[in-house]
């Protein structure tokens, strides 16, 4: 049993980085897009609803890996 948790803790660990990395990666797409009027707006809002989605993967996450004090 402790096994399995402490598995599933490291997996969780590990899908955090892994978001935080694509976040971080989209958010440096997003302002070189941004910088360059283009004709590509749909691009620009794809890559913003993708960071959001990403977001709010790494917010559940991290709650999972450190629920409320008050829970």
């Amino acid at each position: 049993m402790m096994d399995e948790t402490f598995n599933e803790v490291t997996s969780l660990r590990s899908r955090l980085a892994e978001l935080r990395l694509e976040h971080r990666d989209l958010d440096e797409a997003i302002a070189r897009l941004a910088e360059a009027p283009s004709e590509d707006e749909l691009m620009l809002r794809r890559l913003k609803k993708r960071k959001l989605a990403l977001k709010d993967r790494i917010t559940a996450i991290e709650h999972m890996l450190e629920p409320d004090e008050r829970a």
